[in-house]
């Protein structure tokens, strides 16, 4: 039975459209990619790269050898917080104890969802653009594999956890041996921290969460108190698809930054 919609019953990328509708899901596609390529490839190399430490001797970040002393004070967001000091017994990078959290957060996120599927499965392409005839239409979060998104809710009561982790390590990045300072980790530490904060902050369950499920906050508990916080929930929800962009960029680029640091490529700049 064919689609009531002629997008629908067209071939896949057919179209009378005449901009380049192809050029955003194709940059989001190749943005995904380069991600989970990068992701994989960084947990599975040395825990010696993924975090640095000030040595007793020197006010200086620098690489850490394994076994070496000295406060931490870059840790790569991959490695946060590294679980292996609790399961010794893991036999894997302690990266996959954590990685799996943040990338089901992402995988169901009402906006992530939206952005993959248009981009990666073609389901649609964009707005008037043919999809074909495949029997893969969306039909309710019922049953497999949309019901499973039903667990964003659940992702995000732990995501929150992993979120004061980055923001323990961004104390930890101006703590120079008990000593207030900044270089360039410190502000690329705080830009991942902050996003990430404000992707999780604007997601659309929170919002629900603090507020979305009262009809009346003048009858509930705390209601003015919830009305403000779900008020600013939903301007910050405005902004949840660049939040999620920004910050996917900002967690590959400070495990990055630390990971280069770590190795001797990159030299991390002291400002006082």
């Amino acid at each position: 039975m064919a689609y009531p919609y002629p997008a629908l019953n067209n071939p896949v990328g057919r179209t009378s459209r005449a901009d380049t509708w192809w050029f955003v899901p194709s940059l989001m596609a190749v943005a995904f990619a380069i991600f989970i390529c990068y992701a994989v490839w960084a947990s599975l190399q040395p825990l010696e790269c993924s975090y640095l430490t000030v040595g007793d001797q020197h006010q200086v970040v620098q690489p850490t050898p394994a076994g070496a002393a000295g406060h931490v004070v870059y840790r790569s967001p991959f490695y946060s917080p590294n679980l292996k000091d609790y399961f010794p017994w893991f036999p894997w990078s302690p990266a996959f104890l954590i990685v799996w959290l943040p990338s089901l957060f992402r995988l169901t996120c009402y906006y992530g969802r939206k952005a993959y599927w248009r981009s990666v499965a073609m389901t649609p392409p964009a707005c008037a653009v043919g999809k074909g005839t495949r029997s893969d239409r969306y039909r309710g979060e019922r049953a497999l594999p949309w019901v499973l998104n039903n667990l964003h809710r659940y992702f995000l009561y732990l995501i929150l956890f992993l979120v004061a982790f980055h923001w323990i390590h961004l104390v930890e990045a101006y703590n120079f041996n008990g000593q207030f300072g900044a270089a360039m980790g410190s502000l690329v530490i705080s830009a991942d921290t902050i996003l990430l904060t404000l992707y999780v902050c604007s997601c659309h369950s929170l919002r629900h969460i603090v507020g979305g499920n009262v009809d009346c906050f003048s009858c509930a508990r705390g209601g003015e108190a919830r009305y403000k916080v779900w008020t600013g929930v939903s301007k910050l929800n405005i902004y949840h698809n660049l939040f999620f962009w920004l910050s996917l960029f900002t967690v590959g680029f400070a495990d990055l930054y630390v990971r280069m640091v770590a190795m001797g490529t990159w030299k991390d700049v002291r400002f006082f």
